[in-house]
């Protein structure tokens, strides 16, 4: 009972999280992602190319959360759906010095 609870408290939580992303962005859509026993990723596109992502403790939650919210989901990140997402000077300084050794965000 008090892990219902628990679970029901995380994907309220989780769902204010997406309104208000979705607000900011003039919409969103997702996708989730099993991380393996870390939870799940709910990876969150704007309906500006803003994306963003958020951790579930299980995909039980991460579903509940999704439907408290009204998040449309997709069942990949691929597609049209991944062509939405916009990168900015971040991501592409983040991937460059991920792959070689660019220059670090601090």
């Amino acid at each position: 009972m008090a892990d219902t609870k628990h679970a029901d408290r995380k994907a309220a939580r989780l769902a204010r999280e997406i309104g208000a992303f979705a607000k900011k962005h003039g919409g969103a859509e997702g996708q989730l992602a099993y991380l393996g026993q870390t939870g799940t990723r709910i990876v969150l596109v704007g309906s500006d190319g803003t994306w963003g992502d958020l951790v579930a403790p299980t995909h039980a939650v991460a579903e509940a959360a999704a439907g408290k919210a009204g998040l449309t989901l997709h069942e990949s990140f691929d597609g049209e759906f991944a062509a939405r997402v916009r990168t900015g000077p971040y991501e592409w300084t983040r991937m460059a010095g991920i792959q070689i050794g660019g220059p670090a965000n601090g």
